[in-house]
């Protein structure tokens, strides 16, 4: 249920949100290019800002804001209406029963949609390639897995675990920490949102800073 509300449900926006960024990178990006003779260097632009940079943090953001809220409120509300306490009564442990399937659905499913997110910028760009010139799909597919390295896509997967781990375990720790208020309970989301996104934009900088310093 977690990765069909997280990885499914979100497919719908992240393809949007996919379609416009590489139809903007290509329309802004190749009279750029073309005006200095480097129209080749479009498809490692598009690499860069799509698959290495704003696929996986872009991804973490819908993410954030649409399951970073809604586990932290449903843990929260648990709480209140003493469920985990019930749980814990019965012998469940409420971290394997309600922690665990929320850590490994957040997680599979913000690389799953990162994936997606890639395939469908890089696709949208091709389209927008249509209208201004006849480019090859073959050509241009050739074009972008010729520029595409293991590098890239080996950074883009390790930032989306980061962000599903982070994400995850910050809504859950939010959920788990309220007392007894029901006034606890948007808090609880709204905290989970705030430090998610600050977690997520910090380790994102530090593992792009790490990778160009390596490489």
């Amino acid at each position: 249920m977690q990765i069909l509300f997280t990885f499914v449900h979100a497919m719908g926006i992240s393809t949007l949100l996919a379609l416009a960024i590489g139809a903007a990178v290509k329309i802004i990006g190749m009279p750029m290019l073309a005006g200095i003779s480097q129209d080749q260097l479009i498809y490692s632009l598009l690499i860069i800002i799509i698959t290495r940079e704003l696929g996986p943090l872009l991804t973490a953001f819908i993410v954030i804001a649409r399951s970073a809220t809604a586990i932290a409120t449903e843990i929260a509300g648990m709480v209140v209406s003493h469920e985990v306490e019930a749980y814990i009564s019965i012998g469940v442990d409420p971290i394997e029963h309600l922690a665990v399937p929320r850590f490994l659905g957040v997680t599979i499913s913000l690389v799953l949609l990162n994936i997606y997110f890639s395939i469908f910028g890089l696709a949208g760009s091709f389209l927008v390639a249509q209208l201004f010139s006849t480019t090859p799909m073959e050509h241009y597919f050739s074009s972008l897995l010729q520029y595409l390295t293991i590098q890239d896509i080996l950074l883009s997967i390790i930032k989306s675990i980061a962000f599903g781990v982070i994400i995850s375990i910050v809504a859950v720790i939010q959920g788990f920490s309220v007392e007894r208020a029901s006034t606890e309970v948007p808090v609880a989301g709204l905290k989970a949102v705030s430090s998610a996104f600050g977690l997520c934009i910090l380790v994102n900088v530090l593992l792009s800073l790490l990778f160009y310093m390596v490489l």
